[in-house]
């Protein structure tokens, strides 16, 4: 499968070949495709969902099969074993964790990680206040918190991220940009468009119906935007 540009850039001045790897959060399997890409010699893809484990093992799973392990799991306590992983990435993945998820996620990833290991983290700045696509991102944080109590999204600065993994015994090596500015297509935000439908099937009608037609709205008025931008950060973590 074709590995996007903003993998292979976050990983591009990183040791992958020969490392036994970890991504955190696999979606739809882009950096574990990146990983194996890259020589990595095992590829751990963690997931908590079913679907995105079933994609990630039918995009990549194809040849791969020595190197690839698929884990339904939380990953605030996956299975694998303390001190057991050389490179963790987690790409993508902090802006759809709320904010009382990223310690205990910061925890599990440094326990899974051997001393001296290598972490990347790839995620998306705080959009522009007048950006259109926050009426849509705003949208979706307000019918999770009525059905889950929680935001769907979270744009984190680059500082509050590396803040959190310093925390944990990590060093900030560099920090580069990935988009600059990140383009919202259509079909970027009709997938947000969904993440609301699918919050407002689990609504009564009342209050499901009118969430889903002001999706569908924002999604036409906004066609596409070229805004704000995509970060990656690399760590390493100290030796013992």
């Amino acid at each position: 499968m074709d590995v996007p540009e903003t993998v292979t850039a976050a990983l591009a001045d990183r040791q992958v070949e020969g490392q036994v790897c970890l991504e955190a959060g696999a979606g739809v399997g882009n950096t574990t495709a990146g990983l194996l890409a890259a020589g990595a010699e095992r590829v751990y893809a963690v997931t908590d969902d079913a679907d995105h484990a079933a994609t990630v093992r039918e995009r990549v799973g194809d040849g791969n099969a020595d190197r690839l392990v698929v884990l339904e799991a939380d990953l605030r306590a996956t299975p694998l074993a303390t001190d057991s992983v050389d490179f963790v990435t987690a790409h993508g993945l902090c802006n759809v964790l709320p904010p009382a998820d990223l310690t205990p996620i910061a925890a599990e990833l440094t326990r899974v990680a051997k001393p001296d290991g290598h972490l990347v983290v790839d995620d998306y700045a705080v959009p522009p206040a007048d950006a259109a696509v926050n009426r849509l991102f705003a949208l979706e944080n307000t019918a999770a918190r009525m059905v889950d109590g929680r935001p769907a999204l979270t744009f984190y600065p680059p500082a509050m991220l590396a803040a959190v993994f310093v925390d944990y015994g990590w060093t900030v090596e560099r920090k580069k940009t990935l988009l600059d500015p990140v383009p919202w297509t259509e079909a970027h935000l009709d997938a947000h468009a969904e993440v609301v439908r699918g919050y407002a099937a689990r609504l009564p009608d009342s209050l499901g119906e009118p969430l889903t037609a002001m999706a569908d709205d924002l999604v036409a008025a906004i066609g596409s935007e070229r805004t704000g931008t995509m970060y990656s950060l690399a760590f390493r973590l100290a030796d013992g």
